[in-house]
């Protein structure tokens, strides 16, 4: 049910957005200049402005918002557990709290049935790492270069995104990247009907090379995401699973992005069929509703801290009102069939996309999963030229900018970045929906089908 716009003057809208630009800083962003859009309410696929005006959300935010925008059920979830408690030690049990971990056990794969509740992705990524460590005895561990596993020291060293490059002077030790298992950019030039998995035999040259009994961890997203949607082969996680119980070490999956039906299925890593030692989740947990994160392990890891103490903390692990939100909005994906329809939209969308490519010579490659996909614009199909350099200066990515403009200014709100248009809304979208975010990509993307050549 559509809420009715709450009116205000302009004064008040002008209040509003000086309160924010001259007391908040933005993250990403150069302070000055910026004109972000104005958000007043959220309404299933769509954001409104105190304008009126309404913008489909085609990232669902930071892939987040799984479910939509302004689920009561979630709101109504929160307001009973704050009525009764809203927050406790986490040395003592909630309902809510048993509740979500069971919840969570029952989805995740194999035996991962225990999990360590954080703040959100960064944290569990934190936590992953040390618990690896403190598991093994071991120190390094292994990640993706073309990888985003959040933006605390310790999570933006293991990851490869530029962004981390401002503090790299203080990156986290004993974090080795890899080589990406990047099929339409391969590293090694290889063509899929002749390819020998060369990404597979590089990583394993990789822990040659640092000595396997010193790697405690092989940490990768279950399936890419704001690195461009890059889609692993069908035996990449198989292969990875081997290699980790050759060598004993432990397979860690970011699901931070990719997990709860984003991908078409509770986690990315399900199109697998491999059970990781542990995952690393957040965003779709709550959808974004309120923050929470975790790392569900495997029994054998649980079990390993029987008898011996667990040092990791958070002053809000656990926290009361997040659990609830997160037992509703797992119900919610299940009441509502969300996964089966990002799904079945994802495979629309895909349909749709190679319809686009007919008439727009700039779409060189789509990736997609579910509803976790990129368009990636091209000068030339063959040659692959990008439209813009990946982390490119300004006038190397300067092609891209009217892309960005004209999406926001059409009505959408969705990431575009380097040369990449992501594609990710919320998982309640529907086919009319869908036709007209695409409409206003494809009318976008006109502007740079100029220059292919």
């Amino acid at each position: 049910m559509i809420r009715e716009q709450e009116l205000i003057t302009d004064a008040e809208k002008q209040e509003i957005l000086k309160n924010n630009l001259e007391y908040t800083l933005f993250s990403w962003s150069k302070q000055a200049g910026i004109n972000p859009i104005q958000v007043q309410r959220a309404e299933g696929v769509y954001l409104y402005d105190y304008d009126g005006k309404r913008y489909i959300d085609f990232s669902s935010q930071l892939m987040n918002v799984n479910i939509g925008h302004g689920n009561k059920r979630v709101a109504d979830a929160v307001a009973r557990q704050m009525a009764e408690v809203s927050y406790v030690t986490p040395s003592c049990t909630t309902k809510a709290r048993g509740d979500l971990g069971k919840k969570l056990a029952d989805i995740a794969p194999g035996d991962l049935n225990k999990t360590l509740f954080t703040l959100g992705g960064a944290e569990a990524i934190e936590n992953a790492i040390k618990l690896a460590r403190m598991y093994t005895g071991r120190h390094k561990i292994i990640t993706r270069y073309r990888s985003y596993h959040g933006a605390s020291y310790g999570a933006m060293s293991a990851g490869g995104d530029p962004r981390k490059l401002a503090a790299d002077a203080q990156q986290v030790p004993n974090i080795v990247h890899v080589e990406d298992a990047f099929c339409y950019r391969c590293s090694w030039s290889q063509k899929p009907e002749t390819c020998a998995r060369e990404c597979v035999s590089h990583l394993e040259r990789v822990i040659e090379f640092e000595g396997p009994q010193n790697i405690a961890a092989i940490l990768m997203e279950g399936e890419s995401g704001s690195s461009g949607c890059i889609k692993y082969p069908a035996d990449y996680w198989p292969r990875l699973r081997e290699i980790c119980d050759k060598h004993g070490i432990l397979l860690i999956a970011d699901e931070v992005m990719s997990g709860f039906g984003r991908t078409g299925k509770w986690f990315g890593i399900n199109h697998f069929n491999v059970v990781p030692d542990m995952i690393c989740m957040a965003k779709g947990v709550t959808a974004g509703y309120l923050p929470l994160g975790g790392i569900i392990v495997s029994d054998k890891i649980a079990n390993y801290f029987n008898e011996r103490p667990l040092m990791l903390g958070l002053t809000y692990s656990a926290h009361a009102v997040a659990c609830a939100a997160g037992v509703e909005v797992l119900n919610i994906y299940e009441d509502e069939g969300l996964i089966e329809n990002a799904a079945a939209m994802g495979k629309y969308i895909e349909q749709r996309v190679e319809e686009m490519k007919k008439k727009h010579p700039s779409i060189g490659d789509f990736r997609n999963t579910g509803l976790l996909g990129c368009i990636e614009l091209v000068k030339n199909r063959e040659t692959k030229e990008p439209m813009a350099v990946w982390n490119g200066k300004p006038d190397e990515v300067a092609l891209m900018n009217p892309v960005a403009a004209k999406i926001r200014e059409l009505g959408m709100y969705t990431f575009v970045r380097w040369n990449y248009i992501f594609i990710a809304p919320p998982l309640c979208i529907t086919k009319e929906q869908v036709d007209e975010g695409l409409e206003i990509i494809s009318k976008a993307i006109e502007l740079v089908d100029v220059h292919c050549y």
